[in-house]
């Protein structure tokens, strides 16, 4: 980082789950996980539930494999610093983002990710569109205890570990300030994402989510993906088998999202991805943030 004041940021949202943009397409800036903390801090900070650093795919190492069929990596951050596979509404987000600095047009858009590549059908304005990749259903299943009521946690992956909870009131889940307990807890060595979901429909389901490294967030793209195929298999419905798709709706803290689940498994997802604010980092406090 030769030149802090150049440093440019963007605020922006997808259904209320919040990151802050950073564009380092050479991929010369170096974010500890310190500095990403300190960036998403609400009182001392920009604030956001994580980071999105937008760099070329052939700048970064772990994206490199993926250069020739995306252009663009998201290299994304967990509000803790903290590094993550995958981010749904992240990744709604950072398509927007790319339409608006010009660096892609609209309609069908390849982009990087730890969890690989994930394409986007982006129009020039509204919701945005997410091939998430294919759930995988591990057959190992977990219980999640919240104030002496534990329930059995459906575990679902969509790049990166969910534990999805059928509870009867969404005030069950508690304050969610801390990690829920779950137990084993060797099924996710690493941490994972733990929805609580109450139907509200047919097809119609609201959940709530703690995110691994974030805490609670209003919403969690991977989350309602997740949510959605568990509600499926509970609900008897399995596209791979029936040659249909499924589609549910989501409910989130901060809006709703759709997710279909299609007869080859690929699960689609669709929402807004708004861009809010842009402007630059005081050199002084980016300095001491990456120190």
């Amino acid at each position: 980082m030769n030149n802090p004041q150049r440093i440019a940021f963007l605020k922006a949202h997808g259904t209320e789950n919040d990151f802050v943009i950073v564009p380092d397409p050479d991929g010369r800036l170096d974010l500890p996980a310190t500095a990403v903390a300190r960036i998403c801090d609400r009182r001392a900070g920009l604030g956001g539930d994580g980071v999105l650093r937008a760099v070329r795919s052939a700048a970064h190492p772990e994206a490199r494999a993926m250069a020739d069929e995306a252009e663009w990596f998201m290299d994304y951050r967990n509000g803790d610093g903290s590094i993550a596979e995958m981010c749904g509404n992240g990744v709604r987000v950072f398509a927007r983002y790319l339409l608006h600095a010009g660096l892609v047009e609209a309609g069908d858009v390849a982009i990087a990710t730890r969890a690989g590549v994930r394409r986007v059908h982006l129009a020039k304005t509204g919701d945005v569109t997410v091939s998430m990749g294919r759930a995988e259903l591990p057959d190992e299943s977990v219980v999640v205890t919240v104030d002496g009521r534990s329930w059995p946690a459906r575990n679902v992956n969509m790049g990166n570990p969910h534990a999805v909870a059928f509870v009867e009131d969404l005030d069950h889940a508690g304050e969610l300030s801390a990690v829920p307990p779950f137990s084993p807890a060797g099924v996710y060595p690493e941490g994972v994402n733990i929805e609580f979901v109450v139907d509200r429909g047919p097809r119609h389901v609201a959940m709530r989510v703690h995110e691994r490294g974030s805490g609670e967030t209003r919403s969690c793209g991977t989350g309602a993906c997740a949510v959605a195929v568990a509600t499926a298999r509970r609900d008897g419905a399995d596209p791979a088998v029936t040659g249909t798709p499924v589609t549910y709706t989501v409910d989130v803290l901060g809006g709703s999202l759709s997710i279909t689940e299609l007869p080859d498994g690929t699960v689609e997802m669709t929402g807004p991805a708004v861009i809010v604010a842009e402007g630059t980092f005081d050199p002084a406090w980016l300095a001491a943030a990456l120190a």
